[in-house]
């Protein structure tokens, strides 16, 4: 392959992480989260039906991931695959725009967030099993890291676009830039905030166009006959080897863990800080900021220590600063830090929060990016995508364990800052089964 072609293509494999980091950024975390706890008034309870509607999309990930890794494997065809998760993502984000106050059904919208968030990461692992044609094995850690410290940045010029231009204030009506929401979207119906659903389904569809005309899958070939049962017999095979590579095998059970518990952080960072500290959703936004900017310089670092160190070193030491932030959440409200008393009005908890954002967006970009050059050294080359299908099942076989944990300890301490404490256990079983795996997987040899 020509050097311009593969340049071309490496450019457009980024281009999918530009497009669909808006569902993470805007969606899951700084905009649409907190906005849920504004139309439900109450901090607890809102973050308890955030966790069970996102557990609920957890485990139809769980279930899928891996056969259709298995699938498209046999059939060969990645990219038809793409393309359905990709109408999925859109028409679960546009949605969204349902979410109007005093006049939404909250199962409707959920369903609709849900819809989105598993066409979201089934073409993510779909496009994350095309890493491996993208380069030298060498290259493989710098060019995820900077794939998503690209699709950071996409997030975050997403994110300044809907805070400067769309999202109102509930008590002003203006953006944070002080206008009135663009396109004459009506503040007292809060459409500027709602419309965050329709601008991430449209920001996809045109920053997809790179991704689509540049990208090509090397192994389309037409699917044989009885593709489906020899996929689910294939599958069947792999799991039962699964427990004889005991390095694939214990990384698998630490990303199942870790990821979770990242996931939980970004799922509720933003209604956390909306009910615990009373942020607006500007206010998390500009949290968001923060973290994305965090995140991308971090993942360009985090990739450059990655070629040099190999991932494991990297991923140990991402989980140890998140075990730490995890706990410092906890710590943090209103009226206290870390069991010592405030006076009314401090600023003390804003100024930290910030600063745990920054450290969340940081270690966190950094520990996705690693995590997936960690699958390319473990897997076996010839079935990537299945690999990457039971990768997807790692990070989602227990995916709704974390929101539904959070959204159960909420409703049983009626405490936010407690109801968040699971991810801090499920941190430590990741480091834990982190020591059982190889640096070199796959090509250990040993």
């Amino acid at each position: 392959m020509a050097d311009g072609t593969l340049r071309k293509r490496i450019w457009g494999w980024f281009f999918f992480d530009w497009a669909s980091q808006p569902y993470n950024t805007l969606l899951i975390t700084f905009i649409f989260a907190p906005y849920i706890k504004e139309l439900m008034g109450d901090g607890s309870a809102a973050q308890s039906a955030w966790g069970f509607g996102i557990g609920a999309a957890g485990i139809a990930i769980a279930l899928l991931a891996p056969v259709l890794g298995a699938l498209a494997d046999t059939g060969g065809n990645r990219m038809r695959w793409i393309w359905l998760f990709s109408a999925m993502y859109v028409i679960g984000a546009a949605g969204l725009w349902l979410a109007a106050p005093g006049d939404y059904n909250l199962a409707v919208i959920l369903t609709f967030f849900a819809i989105g968030m598993i066409g979201m990461e089934f073409a993510t692992t779909f496009t994350n099993s095309m890493l491996p044609d993208l380069g030298p094995p060498e290259e493989i850690g710098r060019i995820s890291g900077n794939g998503w410290a690209f699709g950071y940045v996409g997030g975050l010029v997403a994110l300044v676009l809907m805070l400067g231009f769309f999202a109102d204030n509930a008590e002003t009506g203006r953006t944070l830039l002080g206008f009135a929401p663009a396109f004459g979207l009506d503040p007292a119906a809060r459409e500027g905030t709602r419309f965050v659903g329709p601008l991430t389904a449209i920001w996809f569809i045109v920053f997809m166009v790179p991704f689509f005309l540049w990208v090509r899958d090397p192994k389309a070939h037409p699917a044989p006959k009885g593709a489906v049962r020899r996929a689910l017999r294939d599958l069947g095979g792999t799991l039962r080897r699964l427990p004889q590579d005991r390095s694939l095998f214990a990384y698998l059970a630490s990303a199942m863990f870790y990821r979770d518990a990242l996931n939980g952080m970004y799922a509720f960072g933003g209604i956390y800080a909306a009910g615990v500290l009373d942020w607006s959703v500007q206010n998390v936004g500009i949290f968001g900021i923060i973290a994305i900017i965090a995140g991308a310089v971090a993942a360009w670092a985090g990739g450059k220590a990655d070629a040099r160190f190999g991932p494991k070193p990297v991923i140990g030491v991402c989980i140890g600063v998140l075990t730490l932030v995890g706990i410092s959440i906890v710590l943090i409200s209103r009226e206290a830090m870390f069991g010592i008393a405030l006076p009314q009005g401090s600023a003390l908890p804003d100024i930290t929060f910030m600063a745990i954002g920054a450290l969340i967006g940081a270690a966190g970009g950094v520990l996705q990016a690693a995590s997936r050059t960690m699958m390319v050294q473990q897997a076996n080359p010839a079935r990537m995508t299945e690999a990457f299908g039971l990768y997807a099942l790692s990070g989602k076989a227990t995916s709704f364990l974390a929101p539904l944990l959070i959204g159960a300890a909420t409703y049983a301490t009626g405490s936010q800052q407690l109801g968040v404490s699971p991810v801090i256990g499920l941190f430590l079983i990741g480091l834990l089964l982190l020591l059982w795996v190889k640096p070199n997987g796959h090509g250990a040899g040993t």
